[in-house]
């Protein structure tokens, strides 16, 4: 199931620098987090700068409910009047019915004028390229991946990542230079569901470098024991956080709020 997407404008400036959802009851009472698929906050404002066609990304979760924290120094800058879009698709993957299930994201946020920050850019890696997010996935160990070419210079400060169930590992590297980024192994369930996913930070102040017009490939390894093809029931993105050699290059990278896009 999910709600209709409707725009929230933002109410001042700010820079955002932590998200955590969660899910829970009328009451405020914690909800088990397998009843969420996924939610994805979109600045309509802002070009993706990595799929041009679409939205900027700017927060997303499944049903592990990740914490995004704060990273000292730098945030994802916000102007009053921006539409974002809050995305969500809920799911009950049990025989129990379920009535009673808000889906709650708190975000912390630093004022101008209080402390300068360092702007960062959420940089999506898809293993469907710029396509669907979402795939079908067959029976038993499956792999999927793709490129990105990051048009910019720069640097990731670390990486997250965003899989469903029976997904086993998350992997990011860099196919230009014949480099591995980063490998995100998943802790799951008993039952193969999914538990959590960690978050690598990389050594500061360098982070990862990426020379202009690097490809970046981002793998998903799932491993499906039903015996059965599991309909629109994968996905894989890598996550991190970029920060431009320079800031003006991404920071002109604006989009009519009101047009239409293909997600």
């Amino acid at each position: 199931m999910s709600p209709p997407l409707t725009p929230i404008r933002v109410p001042f400036d700010a820079w955002y620098v932590a998200y955590e959802p969660r899910l829970v009851d009328k009451d405020g009472n914690p909800r088990p987090g397998h009843l969420l698929h996924h939610v994805e906050l979109l600045n309509l404002n802002r070009r993706n700068f990595l799929c041009p066609l679409q939205p900027e990304r700017m927060f997303a979760a499944g049903s592990e409910l990740s914490d995004w924290p704060r990273l000292p120094g730098v945030g994802y800058r916000v102007t009053q009047e921006q539409r974002i879009i809050v995305a969500v698709m809920f799911h009950n993957p049990t025989d129990e019915e379920v009535s009673n299930a808000y889906l709650e994201v708190h975000i912390h946020y630093v004022l101008p004028g209080t402390s300068r920050l360092t702007n960062i850019y959420p940089a999506w890696f898809l293993v469907t390229h710029c396509g669907a997010t979402i795939y079908d996935l067959p029976p038993g160990l499956h792999v999927k991946g793709s490129e990105l070419v990051v048009p910019h210079s720069g640097k990731l400060l670390g990486v997250g990542g965003h899989i469903h169930d029976y997904g086993r590992q998350l992997r990011l590297e860099n196919t230009t230079r014949k480099e591995h980024i980063a490998t995100l192994d998943i802790s799951l369930r008993e039952d193969g569901r999914l538990r959590s996913i960690p978050v690598v930070v990389f050594p500061s102040p360098g982070g990862y470098r990426i020379g202009a017009d690097d490809a970046i490939k981002a793998t998903a390894v799932y491993d499906n024991p039903t015996g059965r093809p599991l309909p629109k029931a994968a996905m894989g993105i890598v996550v991190g956080y970029f920060v431009p050699d320079h800031d003006e290059e991404l920071a002109a990278l604006t989009r009519d709020p009101t047009s239409l896009w293909r997600r």
